[in-house]
């Protein structure tokens, strides 16, 4: 059975057309699906017992928002994967999505092939951690890894590992994390680096250069929690005024 056709989908949107067309398309994927066009009751759905894999949720709705959803339901104990789908593109909405337990974020901006991918992907993830939760364990193809030094990367999960402990990634950081280890020894601009997230030619922050900041933002975020692991951590380097480079170590720390 595909991720598919295992998964329930919640979608919470006010905008009933892009919601609809969503819908449609998720469903002819094989997810099933279910919606609803404001923040309130798909609250009242999750903590009266309803089900889902994972939502899709949008910020800004009528009645509560969308960050106010993902706090209701986290003071629940309901830990089900969200991403967040919106038109607020600014830094500040995606690090309060992330630090609120967002597994990813989303701009509408982008096309619908990119926000089913990183569906999938979000899903595959949650099903693999309630595999290990279970104790059940699956095979890994070994094509699937990528290791450099004490960092393995597993491009079929999205998942990275460092001195064989997880490292909790979004999938914007995996990206970031991937382009970067894939790359040892090289520097890789921050223009670039920006480009993994959010697609070539996207404009954001302040100047031409504003993403810079956005950059730096995800950057930080990511070592912080690879000291979480390992607080000696010191793998990616930064570049000043060009970029940041991962050492071309294997004892890298």
């Amino acid at each position: 059975m595909s991720n598919a056709e295992a998964s329930r989908l919640m979608v919470v949107d006010d905008d009933a057309l892009f919601r609809e067309s969503l819908i449609e398309n998720l469903r002819d994927d094989g997810y099933e699906v279910v919606d609803f066009a404001a923040g309130q009751p798909a609250v009242d759905y999750l903590c009266g017992g309803g089900s889902a894999d994972l939502v899709v949720l949008d910020w800004r709705m009528p009645g509560i928002s969308g960050i106010q959803v993902l706090r209701a339901i986290r003071e629940h104990g309901i830990d089900v994967p969200v991403i967040f789908l919106t038109v607020l593109g600014d830094q500040i909405y995606e690090e309060a999505a992330l630090n609120h337990g967002a597994v990813d974020f989303v701009e509408k901006s982008r096309s619908l092939a990119i926000l089913k991918r990183r569906i999938e992907l979000s899903v595959r993830r949650n099903g693999h951690d309630q595999a290990a939760a279970a104790g059940e364990t699956a095979a890994e193809p070994a094509e699937g890894l990528v290791r450099v030094g004490r960092l393995e990367i597993d491009r079929e999960t999205s998942r990275a590992y460092w001195r064989g402990e997880e490292v909790p990634l979004t999938l914007n950081e995996f990206r970031i994390v991937d382009l970067l280890a894939t790359r040892a020894g090289r520097d890789v601009r921050y223009r670039e680096l920006y480009d993994q997230v959010h697609g070539a030619g996207f404009i954001a922050g302040s100047g031409e250069e504003g993403f810079r900041g956005n950059v730096r933002t995800l950057i930080k975020r990511i070592r912080q929690k690879f000291r979480v692991l390992d607080s000696q951590f010191e793998a990616i380097e930064n570049y000043p005024g060009f970029g940041y480079r991962w050492r071309d170590d294997s004892t890298a720390a």
